[in-house]
């Protein structure tokens, strides 16, 4: 699932990559139109064991997307710094590609409940009860990963 990259000087270990999808906080992923044209929306996610889930409303221009064309592609940058002097930047980020597909209703709890753990610790009594809540207007997607990279200016 890792995939080897061009400057080998950038590439991260594949411990610092799963490193930076535990721990970040958003990433954008990005779908293919019907219409051709590529659109990237940052979304909180939860990877967990090869699949990173999103949530979402019922509808919207990415389920749109994603219905047209399972292939997607979910981007993570994280410790960004700007290096004025050098005309540089120092980064680490994680680009991922797979298929999306929408997670079952038997299993939706259980990874909503994921990014309850994730985001809202201190919440969680409360969280469920929004997740009961939210019930069909929830809809919960996973990413097979198929292949990522991971890199940063060390």
């Amino acid at each position: 699932m890792f995939k080897e990259m061009r400057r080998k000087d950038k590439m991260l270990t594949e411990d610092e990559m799963l490193d930076i999808l535990a721990s970040s906080e958003y990433g954008v992923l990005s779908t293919i139109g019907d219409d051709g044209f590529p659109y990237g929306v940052p979304v909180n996610y939860v990877y967990k064991d090869d699949f990173i889930y999103f949530h979402s409303a019922s509808t919207g221009h990415k389920l749109d997307n994603v219905a047209n064309n399972a292939n997607v592609s979910f981007c993570v940058v994280r410790d960004v710094e700007l290096i004025p002097d050098d005309f540089n930047t120092k980064f680490k980020s994680v680009i991922a590609f797979g298929t999306v597909s929408e997670v079952a209703e038997a299993e939706k709890d259980a990874i909503l409940t994921l990014f309850l753990d994730k985001f809202s610790k201190d919440f969680i009594p409360s969280g469920m009860d929004y997740i009961k809540n939210a019930g069909p207007n929830a809809r919960v997607f996973a990413i097979k990963v198929l292949h990522m990279s991971a890199k940063g200016k060390k």
